[in-house]
Order: structure tokens, then sequence, then C-alpha cells
């Protein structure tokens, strides 16, 4: 995980403006979204795993699936998940199991990120600060 410097950390803004606006960068809803506190996602690379940049949230007003959430910006950061080719070595699991569990665990859920990302990494955010600053 490497974090990023943005000038939208610590700020709010309401929810649904920041879904539009995300939405039309390209970003989607990240993993590990609760009632409190989610992620979107920006995927850069699928190559070797998955390369994302992360802007978490935090609801300050109202649960963020309630109208009118108001969301605290979080630090934003990139994420390399890197996932095993092949079978899953395990490779126990039934057809009812596999309906509910149909992707493999991370091999490495914090690999390195390739300096070449980086400045990618600084682009997008620039491009988030841009697009969010005049919202928050």
């Amino acid at each position: 995980m490497i974090p990023m410097d943005s000038v939208l950390e610590g700020k709010t803004i309401e929810l649904s403006i920041m879904e539009d606006k995300l939405r039309q960068l390209g970003y989607s809803y990240g993993g590990g979204w609760e009632y409190d506190h989610g992620y979107f996602d920006y995927k850069i690379d699928d190559e070797d795993g998955y390369l994302y940049l992360r802007v978490p949230i935090k609801a300050v007003k109202k649960e963020l699936d309630a109208d009118g959430a108001i969301v605290q910006i979080g630090q934003p950061f990139m994420l390399h998940h890197m996932y095993q080719a092949g079978v899953d070595p395990e490779g126990n699991i039934g057809n009812i199991t596999a309906s509910f569990n149909q992707f493999q665990e991370p091999t490495d859920k914090d690999a390195e990120v390739d300096e070449k990302w980086l400045k990618f990494g600084e682009r997008y955010v620039k491009q988030l600060d841009a697009a969010l600053m005049p919202y928050v």
C-alpha cells in the first residue's frame, strides 16, 4: 500500500455527488463497504494481479445507504493484489461451496507497486482532486 497526497483528504462531500463524479472517471465500488465506511477503486492495471487507486470514505452524517449521506474522504492509496496463476491448490471445493466462493484469495494482498505506476497514481489523484474539489 502506498499512500498518495491529495487535497481532498479530510474534506466532506455528499456521497451521491462523489459517486456520480467518480463513476464518470471510471471508479467503481471497492470491497469492504459497510454502513459507516467504504472505498472507491480505480483499476490501473490487471497484468500481474490488480493494481488500484483506492479512495477511502467514512460516513459523518447518515449511513452510506441513506439519501443525503455526507462522507469524509480519507487519504487515497495505491494497492496491489497479487493472485496465483492456475488452479487453487486446495481444490477440495464442491459445487454448492463453489457457487458462494468463486474467487481465490490473493497470494499477496499488499504487493509492491512498480515505480512505473507511481506516476500514473499521482496523475489519477490530481484528476480526482480536480473533479471533486468544487463540491467539498
